[in-house]
């Protein structure tokens, strides 16, 4: 269906509370419905915001829309856990209600000051010729949940040189000083990041851009997120407009990180590595990093990506946020591993160790929908070994490892329902290692992989049939010993 502008641009308070129930209904009627992730109860799923722990709690807010699966007026709506694992919905946090907002709450981020919790966003506004007007604005939350939005702006224009496409602040503090980091695009149409500086969130300086050594590198540059972890500085964002380069950049939007030494936030320079995708998957975008109380560094993403269709937009939703991770360095990389709090999902658990030598097998117990794996392979001299999972008929996920390439590959070309096929049916990394390690959680309609204790992650949406829920595991030219242990969720 071919969305109006009225009707992508109607607040929900215009919707009578039947609407609301129907949609509702159709929504919980979808077969991909998910288990154990966040998930709209209606509408559409975008970037996580405010992704932060305060008054002993931890809470999340993610843009919204709730009329159906497009991109439309945005919410803020927030969802809070005590373990990051339970999560429970508070409702909108952040409705469009002023001209600075007018057109959307767009994507932000949040930090604690003075007692109450800061949520500085984007405010998406538009004039009569339908020109973009970005605005950064404020809102505060209590320790009773109340949020209240600043009545003007605290950035209320777009520095010279850059366009209005200039949003999703992401703010931390550095000795006495609050820091923002904005992402941008010059007026010749590449991307960056800018620099602002506060010492009250209130009154904000625009310090000027991040210095890199990416003067040309996509049109714009999202959700970008900025800390410190092991003593090294960390430039997440997601770039848009990156061409295919070998097994890299084949989704329509990436995400990755710049890491290096300690930006200067005093000359704004940023001495660094050169950039590495987040995600090899198929579905990861914007993520956002918070401080744990005991000092992780804890990140979620969306599961999606912008102007793809899905297979659940004919059930009126679209999209889920990934599971927390946390993240460290190993060497000059990111590691993302899921948070030990996650194995508290972990019901009965079944083992199997065993050798495969150029054939395919099934295990008793090895099947299922919603459940987390672990499989090692090692002692390998087979061409090429894996698994194959929410297997059926004629459907299967096949997740291999292509030791004559030396590459991990993930293929969704039989998984399902379509998705996203223009771009792809595969992705691929290579990796080198005597073992082989596969961590996956899969749940009804996704699946979350992390290669060698997260030295990679392959995040991916799947939209299997019900029935398909059998594990096989395979070796090709040769054989490769392996043991797996799998738990139900």
């Amino acid at each position: 269906m071919e969305w109006t502008k009225e009707q992508r641009y109607r607040k929900i308070e215009d919707a009578s509370k039947e609407e609301l129930l129907k949609l509702r209904s159709e929504v919980m009627e979808c077969k991909w419905r998910q288990t154990f992730h966040i998930q709209p109860e209606t509408g559409l799923l975008n970037d996580p915001n405010g992704f932060s722990y305060y008054n002993g709690e931890y809470h999340l807010f993610y843009q919204w829309f709730p009329f159906g699966p497009v991109h439309g007026l945005k919410y803020w709506y927030h969802t809070k856990s005590k373990d990051l694992v339970h999560w429970s919905n508070v409702g909108i946090g952040i409705e469009p209600s002023n001209r600075y907002d007018s057109h959307g709450a767009y994507s932000g981020s949040a930090i604690e000051h003075d007692g109450k919790l800061h949520l500085l966003y984007t405010g998406n506004a538009r004039d009569e010729e339908w020109g973009r007007h970005p605005y950064q604005c404020l809102a505060t939350m209590d320790k009773t949940g109340k949020i209240e939005k600043s009545s003007e702006p605290v950035i209320d224009k777009v520095p010279i040189g850059y366009t209005d496409h200039f949003r999703d602040p992401k703010v931390w503090k550095e000795g006495k000083e609050f820091y923002a980091v904005i992402g941008a695009q010059r007026e010749n149409e590449t991307g960056c990041v800018v620099l602002y500086r506060s010492l009250d969130l209130l009154h904000w300086e625009f310090a000027g851009e991040v210095q890199t050594n990416l003067p040309s590198f996509g049109y714009m540059w999202e959700c970008p997120d900025y800390f410190v972890l092991q003593d090294k500085g960390v430039l997440i964002f997601s770039p848009q407009g990156l061409k295919p380069d070998g097994d890299h950049y084949h989704n329509i939007y990436q995400s990755g990180y710049l890491l290096g030494t300690r930006l200067d936030v005093k000359d704004r320079t940023f001495t660094h590595n050169a950039f590495q995708e987040l995600d090899r998957g198929f579905d990861f975008y914007a993520p956002q990093t918070m401080i744990a109380p005991d000092g992780r560094r804890i990140l979620i993403g969306w599961m999606g990506l912008p102007e793809i269709d899905y297979p659940t937009d004919q059930s009126g939703w679209a999209h889920c946020l990934t599971l927390p991770r946390e993240v460290t360095i190993r060497g000059d990389k990111l590691i993302q591993q899921p948070v030990k709090e996650l194995q508290s999902l972990r019901k009965e658990q079944q083992q199997i160790r065993d050798v495969l030598d150029q054939e395919k097998k099934v295990y008793n117990h090895f099947t299922g929908t919603t459940f987390e794996m672990v499989c090692e392979f090692e002692d390998f001299d087979a061409d090429e070994f894996g698994i194959e999972f929410r297997a059926g008929d004629n459907e299967r996920t096949i997740l291999k490892y292509d030791a004559r390439q030396k590459k991990i590959v993930l293929n969704r070309t039989h998984s399902g329902a379509p998705v996203g096929e223009a771009f792809g049916t595969e992705r691929k990394c290579s990796l080198d290692a005597p073992k082989i390690k596969f961590h996956l959680f899969v749940d009804i309609s996704s699946v979350e992989i992390f290669i060698n204790d997260g030295e990679e992650v392959f995040t991916s949406r799947i939209f299997p049939k019900t029935d398909s829920r059998e594990i096989r595991f395979f070796a090709e030219g040769g054989s490769t010993l392996f043991h797996a242990a799998k738990w139900d969720i």
